[in-house]
């Protein structure tokens, strides 16, 4: 099977969920024989090709041109679908919400839409309107679309509030976690508390800071680590700098903004770490959860959204109310004064990842779906 997965993110480029879910599948499709591309458009006036585990990696030039960005790109990201297509039919384009708005309707693979979280479908917690280009381009990619992949009933269910499917299919396949991965070997800092994610208003940054700060009240010793990128308003001002301007700098002390790091150093800082809290306040499964879980964490997420999906409260994680500084001190007060139960939470959810999440199953989810598409039932890997 030929699949092309059109994405800017990659692990290898740029941090990010996509990315992360790109490279994990990718990588275990190639694996199987499958040829797996990436193909974006890139930040080098050169084209860019990589090979990660099998998967070709395409960065086309930046735009250069005159033209509007998704002018340019629909040209380049066509010209070179057909040419790909021409050396070797292509089965499956598959790209997020947007992304067919700007691809040929004509060509002959199959187009499909994976929803990790598009416009519509973040307006609403980001507490903004719709931007009516972006609005309009993505109700062209969905009447584009063959069919769609929901990574959670919840996305399925939020996004469908706004765009039509069309009746076309709909299935529901879960982020794979890569279920092969070994917990590191490392010791466990009791006192260490992790976030992952970008620093954000929407990933609930503030309210685990606020909540942190009564958690420092008690228990004066705990620290927090928060690993991902910064991220900047309009105007080009820092939201970690917005965070520090309204607590003391003393408090940050034990606050750590780390950045972003390698994926292998991310593992390592989620098994030393004593729990971990991803407050979002709007995901489409939560990766960074079922991340954690896999390494034996317990994990506190949110009560909206995936949350219940993802998590059965009070057995294999916990979950608050996000928008609410006291819940999430309370939830991380608890795994501090119960330390062995908290540890069991970890217990089983990584039991349940390994379950519900299991890399080899879900590609084989995603490869039994691929082929349904094609009119005779069946796609030549």
């Amino acid at each position: 099977m030929n699949i092309v997965y059109l994405s800017n993110e990659y692990p290898l480029w740029a941090p990010g969920g996509v990315g992360t879910f790109l490279q994990t599948i990718g990588r275990a499709l190639a694996a199987e024989g499958h040829m797996v591309t990436i193909l974006g458009i890139g930040i080098d006036d050169k084209e860019v090709r990589l090979e990660d585990k099998g998967v070709q990696l395409v960065r086309l030039p930046r735009n250069k041109t005159i033209f509007p960005n998704f002018m340019y790109n629909a040209r380049k990201l066509n010209k070179r679908l057909k040419k790909m297509h021409k050396d070797t039919a292509i089965d499956i384009i598959e790209t997020a919400e947007l992304g067919l708005a700007i691809i040929s309707g004509s060509h002959p693979a199959k187009k499909v839409i994976r929803l990790h979280g598009g416009h519509h479908f973040f307006a609403e917690s980001e507490k903004r309107g719709i931007n009516w280009r972006k609005g309009r381009l993505e109700k062209i990619s969905f009447a584009t679309a063959d069919a769609f992949i929901a990574v959670s009933n919840y996305v399925k269910e939020h996004t469908a509030k706004f765009l039509s499917y069309h009746g076309k299919p709909v299935e529901i396949i879960n982020y794979p976690i890569n279920t092969l991965l070994e917990i590191p070997q490392v010791d466990v800092d009791e006192d260490r508390i992790l976030f992952a994610g970008t620093i954000c208003e929407k990933k609930g940054v503030r309210q685990l800071i606020q909540g942190f700060k009564q958690v420092k009240e008690k228990y004066p010793q705990m620290k927090l680590d928060l690993y991902g990128r910064d991220w900047f308003f309009p105007d080009g001002s820092s939201y970690i700098e917005m965070l520090k301007q309204n607590f003391d700098a003393s408090f940050f002390k034990d606050v750590t903004f780390h950045g972003t790091v390698e994926r292998e150093m991310l593992n390592v800082k989620y098994a030393e770490a004593a729990f971990c809290v991803f407050p979002s306040h709007m995901e489409t499964q939560g990766l960074v959860s079922l991340e954690a879980m896999l390494l034996e964490k317990p994990v506190i997420f949110s009560e909206y959204g995936p949350g219940p999906e993802t998590i059965e409260h009070g057995v294999t994680g916990l979950l608050c109310d996000v928008y609410n500084p006291d819940d999430i001190a309370e939830k991380m007060m608890w795994c501090v004064e119960n330390r062995e139960e908290a540890r069991q939470l970890g217990v089983a959810a990584r039991e349940k990842v390994l379950k519900k999440y299991n890399l080899n199953a879900i590609v084989a989810r995603n490869v039994d779906f691929y082929n349904t598409l094609k009119a005779d039932g069946k796609i030549r890997g």
